[in-house]
């Protein structure tokens, strides 16, 4: 199933209330989003050129730390479903579970998919995906064992959306060597801007070509552009953000040991826990406005972001005393 989280107008329609009622805590984005700069109005009446694009990935490369070819999309999504087109169908293997949007496109693509628990099942796929940090439950790898892994498979995809504070973990610095490896990068989850709707694939230049040429002459705006470059290049930003994360963490699972739930994983953007029961969670939330996210492969676990301001934090102890 394609399930998702950010479901608010299902939660409104259950539970009441209107968006600004709600917190929502089912995305693992960041609350505390990047502060918003002033778009001059040409951002939004001129078509993106070129070298504004140009400049844009270069910004994401210093941030990222590769010299990889990169391309800048609609999100890490617009990369998930444009993948597929990049290789003739075959089998293609998702280490599960993880977010569904992988196996549906490649499915949607032609693809023979296969979940499959270890990155040992995934040897001689002709692709194989691999989310690191893992989403829902944060297991990780290190760069080193996904570096071995890409030379057993035909394309590896690697989805980093939540690797921005775990930088140790990327093999964005590699993507550059040969064909054969794809990494992803989400802007929206750890600026906290997901409707700005941007990210990156990073690889060798000849699959960025193929997926460029799939992606049109302007596959970002102007505003994405825009606050794309402040963001990327405000490295003192990041740093507080991955600080002031890392500080929440404890902070959630102690609300949460305090109301029976056992932790189950998580990173630094999101947390995982294990319920006697996720549907009678997510509703006992739902009632004080709190919207959270469950998932129909499991009857117990129940995933939340991190609450931004001290109002949130407060309601979301009450709302589990």
């Amino acid at each position: 199933m394609r399930d998702h989280g950010g479901n608010l107008d299902g939660a409104m329609a259950r539970f009441g209330g209107d968006p600004s009622d709600w917190i929502d805590l089912s995305t693992g984005i960041n609350r505390v989003p990047y502060p918003m700069p002033d778009i001059p109005p040409a951002r939004w009446q001129n078509l993106p050129t070129k070298a504004e694009i140009a400049a844009l990935c270069d910004a994401a490369a210093r941030a990222y730390r590769t010299q990889a070819p990169i391309l800048p999309l609609a999100g890490a999504q617009g990369a998930i479903q444009l993948i597929p087109q990049l290789r003739i169908p075959g089998e293609a293997r998702v280490l599960a579970p993880t977010y569904n949007e992988h196996a549906a496109s490649l499915r949607a693509g032609g693809w023979t998919v296969q979940d499959v628990p270890t990155l040992k099942d995934l040897h001689g796929a002709d692709l194989a995906v691999v989310v690191n940090p893992n989403n829902p439950d944060g297991q990780t790898f290190s760069a080193a064992q996904l570096k071995a892994l890409r030379d057993k498979v035909g394309l590896l995809v690697v989805d980093e959306s939540f690797a921005d504070p775990r930088p140790d973990l990327s093999v964005a610095s590699i993507a550059a060597d040969k064909p054969g490896l794809l990494v992803l990068r989400s802007f929206g989850k750890f600026y906290g801007l997901a409707g700005l709707r941007l990210g990156f694939v990073l690889g060798h230049g000849d699959d960025i070509a193929k997926l460029a040429e799939a992606a049109g002459p302007w596959p970002i705006s102007g505003a994405a552009i825009e606050i794309g470059l402040k963001a990327l290049a405000d490295t003192q930003w990041a740093a507080q953000t991955t600080a002031r994360l890392r500080s929440e963490v404890p902070r959630i699972d102690v609300i949460a040991a305090g109301a029976g739930w056992d932790s189950a994983g998580g990173g630094e953007l999101f947390r995982l826990y294990a319920t006697p029961n996720a549907e009678a969670a997510q509703d006992r939330l739902a009632k004080s406005h709190i919207w959270s996210r469950i998932f129909p492969w499991s009857p117990s676990l129940i995933r939340l972001g991190l609450p931004g301001t001290p109002a949130e934090w407060a309601r979301l102890k009450d709302a589990l005393d």
